[in-house]
């Protein structure tokens, strides 16, 4: 674990994989916490931060929700929105490690507005592409792949902008709250999406969606982004960054707590890609006459109120002075575990009601894992955790496919 606090703060850490080379003239605690965010300042990046996961969501989902419309729209066929809609995943999958490379280089704060200004852009502009020509298909397949893209940056970036600016007792909630903004922007996807997919048309979500994420762009560049909080990391970066090469690959690859990660996050994106994908399925077919809101919202509303509390409860352990890594693993246990124990009995015959509360539990344990593995990779690895934890996301996310 990296120990980013004296051993007063915090006990049983255990040493960081880095390979950071630091100059004797400046001690490591000096320059941590030179890079880390005031108290007022953490507040306010973690606002934004929520908003700006949800919208992200939010754009991602557009497709989806708008896909039976835009499909009755250009006449196409099934192969033709599954071709459209699994672009985004191609996109994502290959931006994974490039984002967090760059933000351990240059700040996640640059990449996240950057990226997040480009697919703002391509989701506002995704009906006039739309529109452009004949080649509706092939210009909106490329439109989600450009989507997927620009998006993979996203959490990578987060990963590396977390372990570069909290100290190490404040992450677990930072990035369990990241976590329900994603429960948040589905829900506002679906929901108030549908309504302007009726009212007005399936263009408008993606104008709207596009609008929201620019603006978020512009004042996040604007109001936080600008004057010390850069100038402060840019001083920094050759001493607490060491350079993604091979040689720093296979150092970190030999280390079975590395591997450990990899696979647990992969079992937890895989997990998750299930519930998401398969839970309205699961309902539909087995219980017809259900109401659909009520499966389609009050799993991932339990969610949100789930994962803060997770995220709180991890960081409040630490601070009483459990160990970081055995926080993490309790963490993990839950989201994996527990949840698993709240899944298998709807192998079996279950009521309505009972479907409901056991996949809520699930869904909602599940969200542990912001206090997890999902944290933990910028323990063990501070300086190059963006880059690591995109080689993570990007394995996720081939289960996901």
């Amino acid at each position: 674990m990296a120990e980013n606090h004296t051993a007063e703060q915090f006990r049983d850490l255990k040493p960081s994989l880095d390979l950071n080379n630091f100059r004797p003239d400046e001690p490591v605690e000096e320059l941590e916490n030179q890079n880390i965010w005031p108290r007022s300042l953490a507040r306010k990046w973690m606002a934004m931060l929520f908003l700006g996961t949800c919208l992200l969501y939010c754009a991602r989902m557009t497709a989806p929700v708008c896909a039976v419309s835009m499909a009755a729209t250009f006449h196409w066929s099934k192969i033709d929105s599954g071709l459209v809609l699994g672009g985004f995943f191609w996109g994502y999958c290959f931006t994974q490690i490039l984002g967090g490379h760059v933000s351990d280089k240059v700040g996640g704060e640059r990449v996240l507005i950057t990226s997040a200004a480009s697919w703002a852009l391509i989701t506002a502009g995704t009906p006039l592409l739309a529109h452009l020509g004949s080649h509706t298909l092939a210009l909106m397949t490329l439109a989600r792949i450009l989507m997927g893209l620009l998006q993979g940056v996203f959490f990578p970036s987060l990963a590396s902008l977390c372990s570069q600016r909290v100290v190490e007792a404040e992450r677990g909630f930072l990035m369990s709250t990241m976590h329900s903004g994603t429960h948040l922007g589905t829900l506002l996807a679906g929901g108030m999406g549908s309504m302007m997919l009726d009212r007005y048309g399936w263009e408008s979500m993606f104008y709207c969606t596009g609008f929201l994420a620019g603006l978020w762009a512009v004042t996040v560049w604007y109001y936080l982004s600008r004057g010390d909080v850069i100038m402060q990391q840019t001083g920094m970066k050759s001493h607490l960054q060491a350079s993604l090469s091979l040689k720093r690959w296979l150092y970190l690859f030999k280390k079975p707590p590395v591997w450990a990660m990899v696979l647990t996050h992969m079992c937890a994106c895989s997990t998750s890609y299930t519930l998401l994908s398969w839970l309205p399925t699961y309902f539909k077919e087995s219980f017809p006459h259900a109401t659909p809101w009520v499966y389609n919202v009050v799993p991932w509303l339990t969610a949100i109120p789930s994962a803060l509390g997770g995220g709180f409860v991890s960081d409040f352990l630490i601070t009483k002075g459990y160990g970081v890594a055995s926080v993490r693993k309790i963490m993990q246990v839950g989201a994996m575990g527990l949840s698993s124990m709240f899944i298998l009995p709807l192998s079996g015959a279950v009521h309505f009601t009972s479907a409901v509360v056991f996949l809520s539990a699930a869904v909602g344990l599940t969200t542990f894992t912001g206090g997890g593995v999902s944290v933990n990779v910028q323990d063990l690895t501070p300086s190059c955790a963006g880059a690591l934890y995109g080689f993570m996301n990007m394995m996720g996310a081939l289960m996901g496919m």
